[in-house]
């Protein structure tokens, strides 16, 4: 995908086969050819990226009319959604149980990506403007879902987890926690002998940005080989949000 012209940015609910297939095709880039992901419904003839979930969700696309492509996805599952569906997704890898006795409208966000040109750009500014708009429209009171670092090597990323564990822990009331037969400690390193800096620049842009808006993550990591990641829940109460960016998450983000 070659960028010639300034991007110009759109936001989009998938309402059409063609429309989801343009997420599927996104995904199937990003995770599959370029993560080495793989996955039972992943299919290579038409080079898409399905899973089970699909058919439940609202996905959120993010159009450069300027080349007529879609570069970058949400995959959005509220509280009557994951019902149809019989559960979230981030319940195969975290015990969900504090967010959904919690009482508060939830959001689960999946399957996130942009198209490899845009990353560091505007692109992930326009996704959390439309995000904004959906939380707003149905009044959602925590966002929650799992991220990834690239890789399971988890001596190659010891010092990241470690800081998201001292320095972002979800308070004990939402603090979701990894399945046992996946979770891995993310208490590695004392946060005395951290790096902060250093750490930093190993969390990926998608995962500093939700920290900047107030993101905090569950206990533990989950180490998913099928997709060659390693995971952390992040989890966002929209009251608790800090006041820079608390107007995203309420309606007043500009256009």
């Amino acid at each position: 995908m070659t960028q010639i012209t300034p991007p110009k940015f759109r936001i989009s609910i998938a309402e059409t086969d063609d429309a989801l297939k343009a997420a599927q095709r996104l995904r199937y880039d990003v995770f599959v050819r370029e993560l080495g992901g793989s996955g039972s419904m992943v299919d290579h003839t038409r080079e898409l990226e399905i899973d089970r979930f699909d058919p439940y969700v609202d996905h959120m696309l993010l159009h450069d009319d300027s080349i007529d492509a879609v570069v970058g996805v949400y995959r959005l599952m509220r509280p009557e959604m994951a019902q149809r569906a019989g559960q979230y997704y981030s319940q195969d890898e975290y015990n969900l149980t504090p967010l959904i006795r919690s009482g508060r409208r939830l959001l689960e966000l999946g399957r996130s990506c942009v198209h490899r040109d845009y990353r560091g750009g505007a692109a992930i500014f326009h996704l959390f403007n439309g995000l904004a708009q959906y939380v707003s429209d149905h009044k959602i009171d925590v966002m929650f879902g799992v991220a990834s670092f690239h890789g399971t090597d988890l001596a190659k990323l010891e010092e990241p987890l470690s800081l998201l564990h001292h320095r972002h822990l979800a308070p004990e009331a939402l603090r979701v926690k990894a399945h046992v037969n996946g979770m891995q400690s993310m208490d590695i390193i004392p946060e005395s002998d951290l790096d902060r800096r250093k750490a930093m620049v190993q969390i990926p842009a998608l995962i500093k940005a939700y920290l900047r808006l107030g993101g905090v993550v569950g206990e533990g990591a989950f180490v998913d080989h099928t997709f060659n990641t390693t995971d952390v829940c992040l989890i966002m109460d929209t009251a608790d949000m800090n006041t820079r960016h608390s107007r995203i998450y309420t309606g007043r983000a500009q256009k």
